[in-house]
């Protein structure tokens, strides 16, 4: 190697770097600082900010041990559904069994996503990419990451990034909407928790009597919910209790770190700095906030329809964003009394809702499919 050649070899870091990778360096570390200071869902913003990082260093998804992550966890689907084990093991469906009712909020959070996919293709994105922004809705990483990866994986970084960014800032998001949409009364109203006992044989039977349900009227959903049920029914039948603590620890820490790395990998300058992508944060900002309004409206409908019984604060957690949403409005309420207990009833709409993103989720993916062909 002549002395040219080591030149070149010494300076290629530095002659391949551009302001955009400056900017989106700057990016990873913002997105650090949230997890490390803020202390903004860590887990899911530390490592992508700092595959973002690595990725405007030369370390980016198309080659290398990212590109490796990449198509093995992001492009089969395996990482978002690995994660979905491990959720439906932390999850405690026994509210919503106890409370059927609540189901209709988690019906009522899912108007972002519908809302963001009409708004996205008024403004000229293709279908395919539209539904993908449409997920952003979802509040709710894997089920965004799944579905774009099989209809617009183009565009998966900032779905992505958006999906879980607005997942993490929930606090600032939704507490201002709640109490802009609730007046101080309505917070202080206090629910009667006097639901009948849930069985066990019911709470072994729920999820797999869903995952037959669901498969059969979303078959595009049936992955998502398959493995959302597996690790709540591994929870429930008490009988692979190693299985169930592995489920909600090592498989879904390990498999959220290398989507984070994976997905922040793919945030390079030349592919992110762009006004479509910021069309999409901004879409699903918009969806996020819908989510909340139609949420906390029909909230307030309930507690018209049963005559003030109902705290409209709930309606908020119909979202997918488990458990911190249902944290959330409890903690709204416990605000303006702190005797004033609605967990239980705000759980019971948080896991509606995050069945309902998988199921809203899946019909999005099939009527795109559908069409597009």
């Amino acid at each position: 190697m002549d002395f040219t050649q080591l030149i070149i070899e010494i300076t290629r870091g530095f002659t391949s770097f551009t302001w955009q990778n400056g900017v989106m360096i700057l990016i990873g570390l913002i997105l650090i600082s949230l997890a490390v200071i803020k202390e903004y869902e860590p887990v899911l913003l530390l490592p992508i900010g700092f595959g973002c990082i690595l990725a405007n260093l030369g370390m980016s998804a198309d080659h290398g041990v990212f590109k490796v992550l990449y198509d093995a966890g992001i492009k089969t689907e395996l990482f978002p559904l690995l994660i979905f084990i491990g959720v439906g093991a932390m999850i405690d469906f026994r509210p919503l069994l106890s409370m059927p009712k609540m189901a209709l909020l988690g019906a009522a959070g899912q108007f972002g996503i519908y809302g963001a996919l009409l708004l996205a293709l008024a403004l000229g994105y293709p279908l395919n990419e539209a539904a993908a922004i449409g997920t952003i809705g979802a509040i709710d990483g894997p089920t965004a990451i799944f579905v774009t990866t099989k209809i617009a994986p183009d565009i998966l970084a900032p779905v992505a990034v958006a999906a879980y960014s607005y997942m993490s800032l929930i606090p600032i998001i939704q507490i201002p909407l709640m109490k802009l949409m609730t007046t101080r009364k309505e917070r202080l109203i206090r629910m009667e928790y006097a639901a009948k006992p849930v069985s066990n044989n019911a709470v072994i039977a729920f999820p797999i009597l869903i995952t037959i349900i669901v498969s059969l009227i979303a078959p595009d959903a049936a992955p998502l919910i398959a493995t959302l049920m597996l690790g709540n029914l591994l929870k429930e039948s008490g009988v692979v209790e190693r299985l169930s603590k592995s489920a909600q620890n090592e498989l879904i820490n390990v498999s959220t770190l290398f989507l984070g790395l994976a997905v922040g990998a793919t945030m390079t300058g030349a592919s992110f700095l762009n006004l479509k992508t910021l069309g999409i944060l901004l879409i699903g900002l918009f969806a996020f906030a819908l989510d909340t309004v139609a949420g906390l409206s029909f909230g307030k409908l309930l507690k018209v329809l049963t005559k003030g019984k109902i705290n409209p604060l709930i309606g908020a957690c119909g979202i997918s964003a488990f458990p911190m949403a249902g944290r959330l409005a409890a903690q709204a309420a416990q605000e303006e009394d702190f005797d004033n207990f609605i967990l239980m009833h705000a759980m019971g709409a948080n896991t509606a809702g995050q069945l309902g993103s998988v199921i809203a989720g899946g019909l999005l993916l099939a009527i795109t499919i559908g069409i597009m062909g």
